[in-house]
Protein backbone atom coordinates (compact mmCIF):
# COMPACT_ATOMS: atom_id res chain seq x y z
CA UNK A 1 0.00 0.00 0.00
CA UNK A 2 1.23 3.25 -0.79
CA UNK A 3 1.62 5.99 1.69
CA UNK A 4 2.94 9.61 0.52
CA UNK A 5 2.61 10.90 4.47
CA UNK A 6 6.40 12.05 4.91
CA UNK A 7 6.70 12.91 0.93
CA UNK A 8 7.80 16.38 0.33
CA UNK A 9 5.69 18.24 -2.11
CA UNK A 10 8.70 17.39 -4.93
CA UNK A 11 9.47 13.87 -3.92
CA UNK A 12 5.24 13.00 -3.61
CA UNK A 13 5.00 14.46 -7.63
CA UNK A 14 7.56 12.00 -8.50
CA UNK A 15 6.01 9.19 -6.31
CA UNK A 16 2.55 9.70 -8.15
CA UNK A 17 4.11 9.98 -11.32
CA UNK A 18 6.80 6.48 -10.65
CA UNK A 19 3.19 4.74 -9.50
CA UNK A 20 1.80 5.97 -12.84
CA UNK A 21 4.45 4.08 -15.27
CA UNK A 22 4.26 1.21 -13.32
CA UNK A 23 0.18 1.00 -13.00
CA UNK A 24 -1.14 2.47 -16.06
CA UNK A 25 -2.71 -0.08 -17.18
CA UNK A 26 -5.13 0.46 -14.18
CA UNK A 27 -5.19 3.98 -14.57
CA UNK A 28 -6.09 3.16 -18.23
CA UNK A 29 -9.20 0.64 -17.20
CA UNK A 30 -10.42 3.90 -15.08
CA UNK A 31 -10.64 6.12 -18.10
CA UNK A 32 -13.72 4.62 -19.48
CA UNK A 33 -15.47 4.89 -16.00
CA UNK A 34 -14.36 8.74 -15.84
CA UNK A 35 -15.48 9.75 -19.27
CA UNK A 36 -19.12 7.88 -18.68
CA UNK A 37 -19.46 9.97 -15.34
CA UNK A 38 -18.20 13.02 -17.47
CA UNK A 39 -20.42 12.91 -20.52
CA UNK A 40 -23.53 11.58 -18.68
CA UNK A 41 -23.69 12.97 -15.44
CA UNK A 42 -21.02 16.34 -14.80
CA UNK A 43 -21.71 17.90 -18.42
CA UNK A 44 -25.59 17.47 -18.01
CA UNK A 45 -25.60 19.70 -14.87
CA UNK A 46 -24.93 22.97 -17.50
CA UNK A 47 -28.88 22.65 -18.29
CA UNK A 48 -29.39 22.88 -14.59
CA UNK A 49 -29.82 26.51 -15.44
CA UNK A 50 -32.94 25.90 -17.21
CA UNK A 51 -34.87 25.68 -13.85
CA UNK A 52 -34.24 29.24 -13.28
CA UNK A 53 -35.20 30.61 -16.86
CA UNK A 54 -38.41 30.33 -19.03
CA UNK A 55 -36.76 28.08 -21.33
CA UNK A 56 -37.53 28.23 -24.85
CA UNK A 57 -35.88 25.55 -27.38
CA UNK A 58 -35.58 27.82 -29.86
CA UNK A 59 -34.00 30.86 -27.68
CA UNK A 60 -31.50 27.90 -25.94
CA UNK A 61 -30.07 27.67 -22.62
CA UNK A 62 -28.71 31.52 -22.73
CA UNK A 63 -31.31 33.06 -24.52
CA UNK A 64 -34.03 32.23 -22.44
CA UNK A 65 -35.35 34.73 -19.87
CA UNK A 66 -34.10 34.55 -16.69
CA UNK A 67 -36.90 34.11 -13.97
CA UNK A 68 -34.67 33.00 -10.44
CA UNK A 69 -36.99 31.02 -8.25
CA UNK A 70 -40.00 31.47 -10.02
CA UNK A 71 -40.92 27.88 -11.14
CA UNK A 72 -39.67 26.68 -7.37
CA UNK A 73 -42.40 28.72 -5.44
CA UNK A 74 -44.70 27.75 -8.01
CA UNK A 75 -44.16 24.14 -7.15
CA UNK A 76 -43.92 25.12 -3.39
CA UNK A 77 -47.48 27.01 -3.98
CA UNK A 78 -49.25 24.35 -5.75
CA UNK A 79 -51.85 21.64 -4.98
CA UNK A 80 -49.84 18.56 -5.70
CA UNK A 81 -46.72 19.84 -3.45
CA UNK A 82 -47.89 17.86 -0.21
CA UNK A 83 -49.58 15.18 -2.15
CA UNK A 84 -46.35 14.51 -4.08
CA UNK A 85 -43.42 14.99 -1.28
CA UNK A 86 -45.96 12.93 1.30
CA UNK A 87 -46.17 9.74 -1.15
CA UNK A 88 -42.57 10.32 -1.97
CA UNK A 89 -41.22 9.90 1.28
CA UNK A 90 -43.91 7.65 2.75
CA UNK A 91 -43.18 5.12 -0.02
CA UNK A 92 -39.39 5.64 0.11
CA UNK A 93 -39.34 5.31 4.18
CA UNK A 94 -41.51 2.07 4.02
CA UNK A 95 -38.65 0.84 1.65
CA UNK A 96 -36.14 1.65 3.74
CA UNK A 97 -37.17 0.38 7.08
CA UNK A 98 -39.25 -3.15 5.72
CA UNK A 99 -36.99 -3.83 2.36
CA UNK A 100 -33.04 -2.62 3.86
CA UNK A 101 -32.91 -5.41 6.86
CA UNK A 102 -34.73 -8.04 4.52
CA UNK A 103 -31.49 -8.77 2.35
CA UNK A 104 -29.24 -8.64 5.43
CA UNK A 105 -31.24 -11.47 6.78
CA UNK A 106 -31.23 -13.48 3.73
CA UNK A 107 -27.70 -13.29 3.34
CA UNK A 108 -27.37 -14.05 6.91
CA UNK A 109 -29.63 -16.93 6.56
CA UNK A 110 -28.30 -17.97 3.28
CA UNK A 111 -24.74 -17.92 4.47
CA UNK A 112 -25.96 -20.77 7.34
CA UNK A 113 -26.61 -23.35 4.18
CA UNK A 114 -23.68 -25.73 4.41
CA UNK A 115 -25.09 -27.39 1.10
CA UNK A 116 -22.90 -25.37 -1.40
CA UNK A 117 -25.31 -26.73 -4.30
CA UNK A 118 -28.42 -25.60 -2.35
CA UNK A 119 -27.16 -22.37 -1.92
CA UNK A 120 -26.03 -21.81 -5.55
CA UNK A 121 -29.92 -22.85 -6.33
CA UNK A 122 -31.49 -20.51 -4.34
CA UNK A 123 -29.44 -17.81 -4.80
CA UNK A 124 -30.40 -18.32 -8.36
CA UNK A 125 -34.20 -18.32 -7.96
CA UNK A 126 -33.80 -14.91 -6.00
CA UNK A 127 -31.82 -13.02 -8.34
CA UNK A 128 -33.81 -13.62 -11.34
CA UNK A 129 -36.74 -11.04 -10.48
CA UNK A 130 -34.07 -8.44 -10.65
CA UNK A 131 -33.03 -8.55 -14.38
CA UNK A 132 -36.90 -8.57 -15.01
CA UNK A 133 -38.05 -5.53 -16.54
CA UNK A 134 -40.86 -3.19 -14.84
CA UNK A 135 -42.97 -4.37 -17.31
CA UNK A 136 -43.15 -7.74 -16.62
CA UNK A 137 -43.40 -7.37 -13.23
CA UNK A 138 -46.47 -4.96 -13.42
CA UNK A 139 -47.71 -7.98 -15.31
CA UNK A 140 -47.05 -10.51 -13.00
CA UNK A 141 -48.85 -8.19 -10.36
CA UNK A 142 -52.04 -7.72 -12.78
CA UNK A 143 -52.00 -11.71 -13.18
CA UNK A 144 -52.12 -12.26 -9.33
CA UNK A 145 -54.46 -9.29 -8.61
CA UNK A 146 -56.75 -8.57 -11.41
CA UNK A 147 -60.10 -8.29 -10.24
CA UNK A 148 -61.81 -10.52 -13.28
CA UNK A 149 -59.04 -13.70 -13.01
CA UNK A 150 -56.79 -12.70 -10.47
CA UNK A 151 -55.16 -15.46 -9.09
CA UNK A 152 -55.67 -14.21 -5.53
CA UNK A 153 -59.43 -13.02 -6.24
CA UNK A 154 -60.21 -16.84 -7.36
CA UNK A 155 -58.68 -18.04 -3.89
CA UNK A 156 -60.93 -15.20 -2.35
CA UNK A 157 -64.10 -16.56 -4.54
CA UNK A 158 -63.10 -19.42 -3.48
CA UNK A 159 -63.95 -19.70 0.46
CA UNK A 160 -66.50 -17.23 0.21
CA UNK A 161 -65.04 -13.70 0.04
CA UNK A 162 -65.66 -10.24 -1.72
CA UNK A 163 -63.54 -10.04 -4.47
CA UNK A 164 -61.47 -6.36 -5.24
CA UNK A 165 -59.98 -4.26 -7.21
CA UNK A 166 -56.06 -4.45 -5.49
CA UNK A 167 -54.52 -2.17 -7.66
CA UNK A 168 -57.61 0.25 -7.60
CA UNK A 169 -57.72 0.93 -4.24
CA UNK A 170 -55.53 3.96 -2.52
CA UNK A 171 -54.19 1.99 0.83
CA UNK A 172 -52.93 -0.83 -0.82
CA UNK A 173 -50.77 0.34 -3.52
CA UNK A 174 -48.13 0.93 -1.21
CA UNK A 175 -47.81 -2.26 0.45
CA UNK A 176 -47.81 -3.56 -2.98
CA UNK A 177 -45.13 -1.56 -4.37
CA UNK A 178 -42.85 -1.76 -1.96
CA UNK A 179 -43.14 -5.94 -1.35
CA UNK A 180 -43.24 -6.58 -4.93
CA UNK A 181 -39.91 -4.37 -5.05
CA UNK A 182 -38.69 -6.62 -1.91
CA UNK A 183 -39.36 -9.92 -4.34
CA UNK A 184 -37.53 -7.99 -7.07
CA UNK A 185 -34.37 -7.04 -5.62
CA UNK A 186 -34.06 -9.07 -2.31
CA UNK A 187 -31.15 -11.79 -3.60
CA UNK A 188 -29.50 -8.66 -5.95
CA UNK A 189 -28.98 -6.36 -2.72
CA UNK A 190 -27.97 -9.65 -0.85
CA UNK A 191 -25.24 -9.79 -2.91
CA UNK A 192 -22.61 -7.31 -1.29
CA UNK A 193 -23.58 -9.07 2.52
CA UNK A 194 -22.63 -12.48 0.75
CA UNK A 195 -19.15 -11.33 -0.49
CA UNK A 196 -18.71 -9.49 2.80
CA UNK A 197 -20.09 -12.91 4.87
CA UNK A 198 -17.29 -14.48 2.28
CA UNK A 199 -14.48 -12.64 4.12
CA UNK A 200 -15.03 -13.82 7.86
CA UNK A 201 -12.00 -15.37 9.33
CA UNK A 202 -13.27 -18.92 9.56
CA UNK A 203 -11.54 -19.15 12.98
CA UNK A 204 -13.81 -16.41 14.77
CA UNK A 205 -16.73 -19.40 13.58
CA UNK A 206 -14.01 -22.05 15.17
CA UNK A 207 -13.39 -19.78 18.24
CA UNK A 208 -17.50 -19.21 18.67
CA UNK A 209 -18.22 -23.32 18.15
CA UNK A 210 -15.53 -24.26 20.64
CA UNK A 211 -17.10 -21.37 23.55
CA UNK A 212 -20.54 -23.47 22.83
CA UNK A 213 -22.14 -20.91 20.87
CA UNK A 214 -25.23 -21.91 18.92
CA UNK A 215 -25.71 -21.24 15.53
CA UNK A 216 -28.07 -17.99 16.42
CA UNK A 217 -25.50 -17.01 18.94
CA UNK A 218 -22.52 -17.43 15.55
CA UNK A 219 -24.63 -14.68 13.68
CA UNK A 220 -25.11 -12.52 16.27
CA UNK A 221 -22.09 -12.10 17.98
CA UNK A 222 -19.93 -13.07 14.55
CA UNK A 223 -20.84 -12.57 11.34
CA UNK A 224 -23.36 -9.68 12.27
CA UNK A 225 -20.63 -7.41 13.70
CA UNK A 226 -18.03 -8.36 10.68
CA UNK A 227 -20.32 -7.10 8.38
CA UNK A 228 -21.54 -3.88 10.26
CA UNK A 229 -19.40 -1.76 8.23
CA UNK A 230 -21.02 -2.91 4.68
CA UNK A 231 -24.21 -2.64 6.43
CA UNK A 232 -23.61 1.10 7.48
CA UNK A 233 -21.82 1.98 4.19
CA UNK A 234 -24.92 0.31 2.30
CA UNK A 235 -27.37 2.44 4.74
CA UNK A 236 -25.79 5.59 3.35
CA UNK A 237 -26.23 5.21 0.18
CA UNK A 238 -29.50 4.23 0.62
CA UNK A 239 -30.66 7.10 2.90
CA UNK A 240 -28.78 9.37 -0.12
CA UNK A 241 -31.27 8.11 -2.86
CA UNK A 242 -34.45 8.35 -0.11
CA UNK A 243 -36.29 10.77 -2.38
CA UNK A 244 -35.45 8.62 -5.47
CA UNK A 245 -38.22 6.50 -6.75
CA UNK A 246 -38.16 5.09 -10.34
CA UNK A 247 -41.71 6.54 -12.04
CA UNK A 248 -41.44 3.19 -14.67
CA UNK A 249 -43.22 0.77 -12.25
CA UNK A 250 -45.17 3.33 -10.65
CA UNK A 251 -46.00 4.43 -13.70
CA UNK A 252 -47.69 1.35 -14.74
CA UNK A 253 -49.18 0.69 -11.95
CA UNK A 254 -50.90 4.42 -11.76
CA UNK A 255 -54.05 4.68 -12.51
CA UNK A 256 -56.59 7.65 -11.74
CA UNK A 257 -58.50 5.48 -8.49
CA UNK A 258 -55.17 4.93 -6.70
CA UNK A 259 -53.71 8.79 -7.66
CA UNK A 260 -53.74 9.90 -4.03
CA UNK A 261 -51.38 7.31 -3.29
CA UNK A 262 -49.27 6.91 -5.80
CA UNK A 263 -48.35 10.07 -7.34
CA UNK A 264 -44.60 10.80 -6.36
CA UNK A 265 -42.60 13.41 -7.52
CA UNK A 266 -40.45 11.44 -10.69
CA UNK A 267 -44.29 10.85 -12.03
CA UNK A 268 -45.34 14.37 -11.52
CA UNK A 269 -42.09 15.72 -13.49
CA UNK A 270 -43.08 13.21 -16.04
CA UNK A 271 -46.40 14.51 -16.35
CA UNK A 272 -45.00 17.87 -16.06
CA UNK A 273 -42.00 18.08 -18.17
CA UNK A 274 -42.57 15.05 -21.05
CA UNK A 275 -46.61 15.17 -21.45
CA UNK A 276 -46.76 18.76 -20.40
CA UNK A 277 -43.82 20.13 -22.44
CA UNK A 278 -42.65 22.24 -18.93
CA UNK A 279 -39.17 22.39 -19.52
CA UNK A 280 -38.45 24.62 -16.78
CA UNK A 281 -40.53 24.01 -13.78
CA UNK A 282 -40.12 20.23 -14.19
CA UNK A 283 -35.93 20.94 -13.84
CA UNK A 284 -36.83 22.81 -10.84
CA UNK A 285 -38.86 20.09 -9.37
CA UNK A 286 -36.52 17.66 -10.25
CA UNK A 287 -33.31 20.24 -8.81
CA UNK A 288 -35.47 20.41 -5.68
CA UNK A 289 -35.52 16.37 -5.37
CA UNK A 290 -31.68 16.22 -5.87
CA UNK A 291 -30.88 18.71 -3.23
CA UNK A 292 -32.98 17.03 -0.77
CA UNK A 293 -31.07 13.69 -1.40
CA UNK A 294 -27.69 15.47 -0.80
CA UNK A 295 -28.94 16.87 1.97
CA UNK A 296 -30.00 13.35 3.66
CA UNK A 297 -27.10 12.04 2.85
CA UNK A 298 -25.18 14.61 4.15
CA UNK A 299 -27.00 14.51 7.37
CA UNK A 300 -26.98 10.59 7.08
CA UNK A 301 -22.98 10.33 7.19
CA UNK A 302 -22.91 12.91 9.68
CA UNK A 303 -24.62 10.97 12.26
CA UNK A 304 -22.80 7.36 11.32
CA UNK A 305 -19.79 9.80 11.66
CA UNK A 306 -20.72 10.82 15.34
CA UNK A 307 -22.26 7.78 16.47
CA UNK A 308 -20.14 4.92 14.47
CA UNK A 309 -16.71 4.62 13.16
CA UNK A 310 -17.96 3.60 9.67
CA UNK A 311 -19.01 6.70 7.15
CA UNK A 312 -18.47 7.48 3.92
CA UNK A 313 -15.84 10.59 4.29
Amino acid sequence: MYSTTNYSPGKRQNFFIHAFKEHWQLYLMLLLPIIWYVVFLYVPMYGIQIAFRDYMPSSGFLGSEFVGIKHFQRFFESFYFGRVLKNTLSINFYSLVIGFPIPVIFALLLNEIKYNRYKKLIQNITYLPHFLSAVVIVSVLQLILSPDNGVLNMILSSIGMEQKNFLAVPSYFQHIYVWSGIWENMGWDAIMYIAALSAVDPALYEAATIDGASRFQKIRHVSIPCIMGTIIIMLLLRCGSIMNIGYEKILLMQNSLNMDASDVISTYVYRSGILGAEYSFASAVGLFNSVCNFALLIFANTMAKRFGKTSLW
